[in-house]
């Protein structure tokens, strides 16, 4: 496993400061593209790949969610989504991340016409999308009445079918909030069975009531029943937790302890 962590969950805004850190805990950096869109003096992707080779730093990307619904039924919005998703995947490119990480999008009212016609839009979405230039790791959301895909079983049909570039994120913490320990599993499962990869982790902790992105081992999420089941992962982690500097070191540390990394 390449394990990394979110700057902006951590809540480390200076560029400089994040990849210190990086740095000196041997771990990747998990980019926002809201981010950089939101703050363009920020430094671009050249700069930003540089950066990371100069520090022996690698990527993985958030791609965007903020405003933008792959799922809308609202063809403006819909269009514009896309758009800019296509172009933070050519971000994603030229920082040379390793993964991207999608959200599945959201509808305003669970009304059966609605649920499918948002599903129409997501498969299309990423049939547009595909194949994409860095691997697309969907994730696991279901925290908001609000989010399209519910059970595991709908998120796997998705990317089954969005074919070649796309594979799964397990948010291990959300699962925890939607369904405790068995919906982890029923996730990890699903995943691990599916001819999609898995490629990427995020990992935060929780009580189990809300997704309150704790460093690891501040929650009550248990960590070391999925030792074994993810002996094996070979792909890439994300800590997104807040609490700064401390927060990224003692998740490492409860997260070595827990997984033996």
């Amino acid at each position: 496993m390449r394990l990394g962590f979110s700057a902006v969950t951590a809540g480390l805004v200076d560029p400089r400061e994040a990849f210190a850190l990086a740095a000196e805990l041997g771990l990747d950096l998990e980019l926002s593209v809201d981010l950089q869109e939101m703050f363009p003096q920020l430094p671009g992707a050249r700069e930003l790949r540089e950066m990371g080779r100069a520090a022996g730093v690698g990527f993985t990307v958030h791609l965007p969610f903020v405003d933008l619904n792959l799922a809308s039924v609202v063809e403006a919005a819909w269009t514009t989504s896309l758009e800019r998703m296509q172009r933070a995947l050519e971000f994603a490119e030229a920082v040379e991340a390793q993964v991207g990480v999608l959200h599945t999008g959201q509808i305003p009212l669970r009304h059966p016409v609605l649920i499918e016609a948002a599903k129409e839009r997501l498969a299309r979405a990423l049939e547009r999308l595909g194949p994409p230039p860095v691997p697309v790791a969907v994730e696991n959301l279901a925290l908001d009445r609000h989010d399209l895909l519910e059970e595991p079983a709908e998120l796997v049909r998705l990317v089954e079918d969005a074919g070649e570039g796309f594979g799964y994120t397990l948010d291990l913490p959300h699962a925890y909030v939607q369904g405790g320990e068995a919906q982890i599993r029923a996730y990890l499962e699903a995943m691990q069975a599916s001819r999609a990869p898995l490629l990427h982790l995020h990992l935060h902790d929780n009580l189990g009531d809300r997704d309150a992105h704790l460093p690891v081992g501040a929650g009550s999420l248990p960590y070391p029943a999925f030792k074994e089941a993810l002996a094996g992962f070979a792909g890439t982690a994300a800590l997104e937790v807040v609490g700064g500097a401390e927060g990224v070191k003692n998740s490492l540390r409860a997260l070595r302890g827990a997984w033996d990394i």
